[in-house]
């Protein structure tokens, strides 16, 4: 009895971590790490004075591309993490008051974005990079299709279609780049836009081919052991077919079936992501760009707001999780510079941690961590109760999930 006893208390102090550390419920404290570091941003990029205000950083090792893809970097992945979030429709709380002020400082930093007249026009075809950055631009379209692309006025939408074709000059090297190419021309498809079918295919076979089994994918013909699979096979194989289904695009390449297969996968990586987090919310810092911070769980936040997550995981261990990850890296340590904007690390201030295209616009990616907030306040990813994770049962007497080798169940053929 005794046992059980301690047992039952050591598994409580780890699901009750995060309430101690604050008042706010969870959903709260997700709202103000997204409102922190988006406002700054946003609000000065609006008025046309990001690149005027600023505080950058770079690499210590950085290459010779144009600094100025640092302004890119940041406004394309901090909108691609919090585009669902600001999707949810108004209300009068206090967090419905924040996301409506984001998404109007959003939307006219989208047009700044491509306004040649605009001190905040982005760099647009000065470099290799911009191919990324227009992806993860393309992406927050694809996830708030209705509430951020759709209001933009037509000159805008415009210079986007034209801005995103001037891409295609870029040669993708042979590794996950190649989804930055089909994330931006399946975008086009779905907006009713000419569309390079090719590019598309062509990603979409190389994916299957570089998929190495059990959830992974390696960067090209040569697997790594870094969370590639997380920032950028995963999600924009996903949303690359989505789209070319929405669009009801035919060609040899099904779609819809790719599709089923690529979330099975994604569905069985998000288990292994989950075993990753510790009782203490730390999870393994291996590989390049960690910088990246909470990146590296996107899957786990895309498959919770998709709702799609593997039947083994609940929403009340995947969110008190995250929560948990997420206290660990932002309350205490450093990763914030004077003006507010992120600073190169993992947990703090660690400009060591940075490679060699490593500037402080990258490290907005960790703002995909947000996904979720596109859900609203009464689903049970928020409301349900917190549930202890694999690791906290595991490192605790309890009994939990065991775990195995898992292979595919869908075929596909091409249809002609």
């Amino acid at each position: 009895m005794k046992k059980m006893i301690s047992t039952l208390c050591l598994l409580l102090v780890c699901i009750g971590t995060v309430a101690k550390k604050t008042k706010q419920n969870d959903r709260a404290y997700w709202v103000a790490q997204a409102y922190q570091m988006a406002r700054p941003v946003l609000e000065n990029m609006a008025q046309g004075k990001l690149q005027q205000n600023m505080l950058t950083e770079f690499s210590p090792s950085f290459d010779n591309r144009n600094r100025k893809v640092v302004y890119m970097e940041t406004f394309g992945r901090l909108m691609a993490g919090i585009a669902p979030w600001l999707a949810l429709p108004d209300d009068g709380t206090s967090e419905g008051i924040q996301r409506k002020q984001l998404r109007q400082w959003a939307l006219a930093s989208y047009r700044n974005a491509v306004d040649p007249a605009s001190s905040d026009y982005l760099c647009w075809g000065v470099s290799d990079q911009n191919l990324v950055d227009a992806a993860y631009i393309a992406e927050s379209f694809l996830r708030a299709y209705d509430v951020l692309w759709q209001p933009l006025d037509e000159t805008t939408k415009a210079r986007y279609f034209n801005e995103f074709k001037k891409l295609r000059r870029v040669d993708p090297p042979y590794t996950n780049w190649i989804l930055f190419s089909s994330v931006i021309e399946s975008f086009l498809a779905k907006a009713g836009n000419m569309c390079d079918i090719f590019r598309v295919n062509t990603a979409c076979r190389k994916v299957e081919e570089w998929y190495v089994g059990d959830g992974w994918y390696a960067d090209g013909p040569v697997f790594a052991f870094d969370y590639y699979s997380s920032y950028v096979f995963h999600p924009m194989y996903l949303e690359t077919l989505q789209a070319m289904t929405d669009a009801k695009v035919n060609s040899r390449i099904d779609y819809f079936k790719y599709h089923a297969r690529a979330l099975k996968r994604a569905q069985r990586y998000a288990l292994i992501l989950e075993r990753l987090i510790s009782p203490e919310g730390t999870f393994p810092v291996f590989g390049r760009s960690m910088p990246y911070r909470m990146a590296a769980m996107q899957p786990l936040a895309l498959l919770a707001w998709y709702q799609q997550m593997p039947k083994e995981l609940t929403n009340g261990q995947v969110r008190a999780a995250l929560t948990q990850v997420m206290h660990r890296m932002f309350d205490q340590q450093q990763n914030y510079n004077r003006q507010g904007f992120l600073t190169i690390g993992f947990c703090g201030s660690q400009p060591e941690t940075a490679d060699w295209y490593t500037n402080n616009g990258s490290l907005y990616m960790t703002s995909l961590v947000f996904m979720p907030l596109g859900l609203p306040a009464d689903h049970p990813f928020w409301t349900e109760a917190p549930q202890p994770w694999t690791q906290v049962k595991a490192w605790n007497g309890q009994p939990f999930p065991k775990d195995h080798r898992w292979a595919d169940d869908i075929q596909t053929r091409d249809k002609w």
